[in-house]
């Protein structure tokens, strides 16, 4: 299966400068694609696909020799992007969906660039980059497999990482349990499974939130362009980038240990876009981010031989586990009573019991599994 690895890199100040000129040099070059494509459309109502795109990399080069220091394959993955995001744009507005059309990129606006089958090489402490030079890379795990493509990212706060895309078979060995969990997400409780285990809501946005909106008041009071604004720019970008690391540990913990614990993990198939417009909600279900539990969770239990399904939430909540019954409820009731069989239960252990019944169900697996008993 094909995995991502992801290392921290070590470039140095003459580097770092090259890495940002290339930046910059691939900024142009996706703005002057978007731009021949823009006007072709509608001055001639012509359509330039990305092979017509690509032939106009030789022209450029005359036009700006500083791109004959960037490497070939790096300029043609930078006008696939282009492609891809025109093709994006004619699936949403096929769809009937409100779109955006693909926007030029800004100064900062490009932060990655990548490298296709060639021009690069990885040793133990350097990674070898085409025009570039020998960047040292801090190798804190190893891989087997063939690399089919770098990516080197700068972030907001100044670090750069290397990410590789392999082609690996070791798989994870994790020994297989028998067991079946139905895993309901929440903001009260992060997680709650159909055994009755609830894992708490850490809230890393609601924690931080103090210390982001002092670096904000600070960043909104200076001056444009000076030395302070940069300073203070800087502290607002680590605070974000403080939260992002802390949530994705926490779900990279969580989803392993789940994989580790079951053979089958069922989460709702949920709307998480749709449930962001709740104006009241929509900063607490941004910071759980369940989409990034469900797709490291997903990820995972493929390359461990584990499965992952997701259901209809429909009803979920509304439920009985115990008789089928619907008890309409509010958001605010958290205790499930049902009238008819008498079951008293938290609201969220009652919707993750009718999760993992939905789950069995989809796979034809009888309600009576080791998990339940």
């Amino acid at each position: 299966m094909l995995k991502v690895f992801r290392y921290r890199l070590y470039p140095t100040k003459a580097q770092k400068t090259e890495l940002s000129k290339t930046l910059e040099l691939c900024r142009w070059t996706y703005n002057e694609t978007l731009a021949l494509r823009k006007n072709a459309w509608e001055s001639e109502q012509r359509n330039i696909n990305y092979y017509d795109s690509k032939k106009m990399i030789p022209v450029w080069k005359k036009d700006k020799p500083e791109l004959k220091t960037v490497h070939s394959q790096v300029l043609q993955e930078v006008i696939k992007r282009v492609d891809l995001a025109f093709q994006a744009f004619f699936r949403r507005v096929k769809a009937g969906e409100k779109v955006g059309y693909p926007r030029f990129k800004g100064y900062g606006r490009y932060d990655s660039i990548t490298y296709t089958q060639s021009g690069f090489e990885l040793y133990i402490q350097q990674l070898k980059v085409s025009k570039i030079g020998e960047i040292k890379i801090k190798l804190h795990r190893l891989f087997d497999g063939d690399i089919h493509r770098l990516n080197i990212r700068k972030t907001p706060t100044g670090k750069w990482f290397a990410s590789f895309l392999v082609e690996t078979e070791s798989p994870l060995t994790l020994q297989k349990t028998e067991l079946s969990i139905g895993v309901d997400v929440g903001i009260s409780s992060f997680l709650t499974l159909s055994d009755g285990q609830h894992i708490p809501n850490p809230r890393f946005f609601v924690t931080e939130e103090k210390n982001l909106a002092k670096a904000q008041r600070k960043l909104s009071k200076a001056e444009k362009g000076t030395t302070l604004r940069k300073k203070a720019l800087k502290v607002v970008q680590h605070v974000h980038e403080r939260i992002a690391n802390k949530r994705e540990d926490f779900a990279q913990k969580v989803s392993l240990n789940l994989i580790k614990a079951y053979d089958l993990i069922t989460f709702e198939d949920l709307n998480i876009k749709g449930m962001t417009q709740n104006h009241c909600l929509a900063k607490h279900i941004a910071d759980v981010a369940w989409n990034q539990l469900i797709t490291l969770t997903t990820y995972k239990a493929e390359w461990a031989g584990k499965r992952v399904e997701l259901v209809n939430p429909y009803n979920t909540s509304q439920m009985c586990s115990g008789c089928s019954e619907i008890v309409k409820k509010d958001l605010s009731e958290r205790t499930h009573n049902c009238p008819s069989c008498g079951l008293i239960i938290d609201r969220d252990h009652n919707a993750a019991i009718n999760i993992l019944r939905l789950g069995l169900q989809s796979l034809r697996i009888p309600d009576r599994c080791p998990s339940l008993q």
